[in-house]
């Protein structure tokens, strides 16, 4: 299962909440939380090809044309499934992550799920009936593993297309 993980400055490595302008741009294999996952995603049989990433402002000041743009680099990797975070509390990230993976998923060349925190309740009101929202904790809350786990197990059901109802009750808004 081939995984493309989508990514804020902060999540990326690349900067900070200050560094809002971080132009899009795209890593080969896994970094910042995807590296925690490699084990995770070995036992489902996944592994990340790319990270793609955007800073808040760059997405912000247009978020059409970077939305369009994200989906177009993910169907051009061909992935199985397109993880979008963890966003965890960060609101204009959640919107981001949220956001793409919804037309990511709408578009069906891929799935895609987002990942944010309770605490953007509204972002996850407006798009939880368009793609699979996992639960995480709130940057530096308890429960990160099991988000990350969680996250890896609904992608693996995605792609495979069993029946996933119970763990979307666990783990999803």
């Amino acid at each position: 299962m081939k995984i493309v993980m989508i990514y804020d400055q902060i999540q990326s490595g690349l900067g900070t909440k200050d560094d809002r302008s971080l132009p899009l741009g795209l890593l080969k294999g896994p970094v910042g939380p995807a590296i925690m996952m490699e084990s995770l995603l070995g036992q489902v049989g996944g592994r990340v090809v790319a990270t793609l990433y955007c800073g808040w402002g760059t997405y912000g000041s247009n978020p059409d044309e970077v939305a369009g743009k994200l989906v177009a680099m993910c169907h051009k990797i061909s992935p199985d499934v397109v993880m979008c975070g963890p966003a965890f509390d960060y609101a204009e990230y959640a919107e981001m992550a949220c956001r793409v993976a919804a037309d990511i998923e709408s578009a069906g060349k891929a799935h895609a799920l987002a990942a944010v925190s309770q605490e953007n309740a509204e972002t996850i009101d407006r798009y939880k009936d368009r793609v699979l929202i996992v639960k995480t904790p709130k940057k530096g809350g308890t429960g990160l593993n099991d988000a990350l786990r969680s996250m890896c197990l609904i992608a693996r059901a995605l792609t495979e297309g069993t029946d996933m109802a119970q763990l979307k009750r666990r783990a999803c808004f």
